[in-house]
């Protein structure tokens, strides 16, 4: 079944899919928005490490953060309710760089892009897609794939959405950080996070922080929060146990025929033909099946 089927769960805004969770009066007022210049914004593509970003930055002692719910999920109440959070913001957002409210780009707030492998992500959206009730159901791997080759879901297109960023990578406020980096070696990542926030991390609390937040682990905690309605990180669904399914790298093999890794490659190449970024997660992938 494919999004346009299933109208009432996604509508469009500037050409892009959204969940009806995410109002059209709030997408359409996200310019005053009044950002402060402390706060902080968690950006991806969905199903990018978004969640595992935010358990991250939740889990830094003393920094004096709270993380919000996603700056677009909701209704125009939103802004009073982050008004109302009195102490420094870490705000989730799936937002590409184009719709980031004005003022965030004018108060050049801190902002951590986590991108990850597409195929990776098309897989782990693929699942999303089929058990989140906010969302359209696709019957098909196949099905799905066309579409989000197409940019036909929601969020939009992958690519478009990573190369609106990445035109940012070098500002002195954006840190662009990897998921496979991440996975590889979570410390260095970590120490990335803190020196670019300006916080100090000892090597024991390092320690404790990845031992909390591993996949696992997250798994686990998810399950015990999901009664929270404070704990919503994502703007698709209020379902912890939805947001994590197998968090590993390289599951794509396992769906992708060789047909459909041809088509995707030919179309990688030739959107991506300029960009670092795309050179980066073609190293990671190269090492990976080495």
């Amino acid at each position: 079944m494919s999004c346009q089927s299933q109208p009432s769960l996604l509508h469009k805004y500037m050409g892009i899919f959204f969940s009806t969770m995410s109002s059209e009066e709030l997408l359409g007022s996200l310019d005053s928005f009044d950002a402060r210049e402390d706060d902080i914004f968690l950006v991806s593509y969905p199903k990018s490490g978004t969640h595992w970003l935010a358990e991250v930055i939740e889990r830094i002692p003393d920094a004096g953060i709270t993380l919000t719910s996603p700056i677009e999920l909701g209704d125009i109440s939103k802004f009073e309710e982050l008004k109302r959070i009195p102490k420094r913001r870490a705000i989730p957002t799936h937002l590409n760089y184009e719709m980031l409210p004005v003022t965030v780009k004018q108060k050049q707030c801190k902002i951590i892009y986590i991108v990850r492998n597409p195929k990776d992500t098309a897989v782990s959206m693929f699942h999303y897609y089929r058990d989140n009730p906010n969302l359209p159901s696709t019957e098909t791997w196949a099905a799905f794939l066309e579409l989000f080759l197409k940019g036909d879901v929601v969020y939009g297109s992958w690519f478009d959405h990573v190369l609106s960023w990445e035109e940012h990578k070098n500002d002195k406020n954006v840190l662009f950080i990897f998921y496979e980096e991440m996975k590889k070696d979570f410390v260095k990542s970590l120490k990335k996070i803190t020196a670019f926030l300006g916080i100090d991390v000892n090597d024991s609390e390092m320690a404790k922080i990845a031992r909390s937040t591993s996949f696992s682990e997250m798994k686990s905690n998810a399950a015990k929060e999901n009664c929270d309605p404070n704990h919503v990180i994502c703007a698709l669904t209020s379902d912890r146990n939805l947001v994590f399914r197998k968090g590993v790298v390289g599951d794509w093999i396992n769906y992708f025929t060789p047909k459909q890794n041809r088509v995707f490659d030919e179309l990688f190449t030739e959107k991506m033909r300029n960009s670092d970024v795309g050179r980066c997660l073609k190293e990671y992938a190269h090492s990976q099946n080495a």
